[in-house]
């Protein structure tokens, strides 16, 4: 009895941990319906949600905190108008970053954003040992953050988008209207750029 009982625990656990990942992907997909539906609820929905995410990929691109506030409204406001181009939950991130960078180059090409921002928001991870001085870690900071500013955009777009933002390979790629392959290549050519301009 008590062997079944242990067999149960570990079915439920797996079914705990794929039953999580099936009710966040129902969650999007209503939230995408929603949002195709014109539900103003829904909208609200996705500010919620996702405006500290917009509006840190704004400043990661180099925009100052007041560009960065309007282009995250104009981000909401373009998604609200192209509602009828979501397909589904599991594009929500894809289809809401890929409108963010499009308003983002939109800026850049009428030449608003003339003067260069350097990016904020990035953190490097604590060691578990602490034996990085506070120093060292600020002078690496600002050296990656200088680095990733000087990227071509479509580079530092694939870095902010995967390693920043924290999207799937698949997701980054969506956003920036690109075939995996395609975003994966960039990863590789902005990461050989920054080994070698890091040293």
């Amino acid at each position: 009895m008590e062997q079944i009982g242990e067999s149960a625990h570990l079915i439920d656990g797996n079914m705990g941990r794929n039953g999580l990942d099936g009710i966040l992907e129902k969650g999007r997909d209503l939230l995408a319906e929603d949002l195709r539906e014109g539900s103003p609820a829904a909208a609200t929905k996705l500010v919620d949600k996702y405006y500290e995410q917009i509006y840190r990929y704004m400043r990661r691109l180099g925009h100052g905190r007041q560009t960065s506030e309007d282009l995250t409204q104009e981000s909401f406001l373009r998604a609200w108008q192209h509602t009828e181009q979501l397909r589904n939950g599991r594009a929500l991130n894809g289809w809401l970053y890929r409108i963010a960078g499009n308003v983002s180059r939109l800026y850049w090409r009428r030449g608003k954003g003339k003067g260069a921002v350097s990016i904020e928001g990035f953190e490097l991870s604590q060691t578990d040992d602490g034996q990085v001085e506070q120093a060292e870690q600020d002078e690496q900071l600002e050296r990656l953050n200088k680095a990733i500013g000087e990227l071509p955009l479509k580079l530092k777009e694939a870095i902010i988008l995967h390693y920043m933002q924290q999207l799937t390979i698949s997701e980054a790629a969506q956003a920036q209207g690109v075939r995996e392959g395609t975003c994966k290549s960039r990863l590789n050519r902005a990461l050989e750029r920054l080994r070698k301009q890091l040293g």
